[in-house]
């Protein structure tokens, strides 16, 4: 009797351990999916209902912390992967890696955008209603301005791929518009806005030295939350990226091949 167990076990072994490798398999490749979808999911239950501090004019506003601020961190991880591929491309001109830069890039607009639509709401309460400015100042404000401007440097640079017929032209101009793209986000988001009068935290004049990472920014608590969150936003656009590059590897992959 205790022989036929063991060979049930063995068949039984034999029949699932094929299945269970690969599952585990699968699972090892996904790992940071499951933690993007894990850290976003304890970014949305935490950012709105743990306490936050009272502070004036921001109040319950602060949360948007965990959203607006955060997706512009994930956007600059974006450009600056996609800024990586092209380097690499110019380097090899292997078409591949101008299809990793264009995607990424898309993604990093993409929070931009919703990094950009999460601060005017937040502008809309805290420094019009609250601060009492006029919609004249704000949309001076050179740091919505500075923005504005990266984000249009990169719209133009999804215009001007679809001007070209040719691949290789495309890709080669592509590739060194995006490294110039990359390079004018610090000036025209971190160092300008710095230099000048602003609103906005870390300009002159401001408690905050770096926004969001300064210890009067953020308490304890919100750090719980706000580097999570970083890390879960970054994630999720690489994600979204990478499926992107999936599908467009296999549209064209008899050229990616070729290359």
């Amino acid at each position: 009797m205790t022989f036929n167990y063991f060979c049930l076990l063995g068949a039984v072994y034999h029949n699932f351990a094929p299945l269970l490798k690969s599952r585990l398999a699968a699972v090892n490749k996904s790992w940071w999916k499951i933690l993007s979808f894990l850290l976003l999911v304890y970014t949305i239950v935490a950012g709105f209902l743990w306490e936050v501090p009272r502070l004036d004019i921001l109040n319950e506003t602060i949360r948007n912390l965990y959203f607006h601020v955060c997706m512009w961190f994930g956007m600059m991880i974006l450009y600056g992967i996609s800024f990586a591929y092209s380097i690499r491309y110019l380097r090899g001109f292997n078409y591949k890696y101008d299809i990793y830069a264009t995607h990424f890039a898309s993604l990093g607009s993409l929070f931009g955008v919703l990094g950009y639509i999460t601060g005017a709401i937040w502008v809309s309460v805290t420094w019009v209603t609250q601060s009492g400015q006029s919609l004249g100042t704000v949309l001076k404000e050179p740091k919505l301005i500075g923005a504005a401007i990266a984000l249009l440097i990169y719209g133009a640079y999804f215009v001007l791929r679809g001007s070209f017929t040719d691949m290789d032209k495309k890709a080669r101009v592509s590739a060194v518009y995006n490294i110039f793209a990359f390079v004018m986000l610090f000036p025209s988001i971190w160092i300008i806005p710095r230099l000048v009068g602003s609103l906005h935290p870390g300009s002159p004049g401001s408690d905050s030295g770096n926004p969001a990472l300064d210890q009067n920014d953020l308490d304890a608590g919100m750090r719980m939350v706000f580097y999570p969150a970083v890390i879960g936003w970054t994630l999720l656009g690489i994600w979204l990226a990478t499926l992107r590059i999936r599908l467009q590897l296999i549209r064209d992959k008899s050229i990616t091949h070729e290359a």
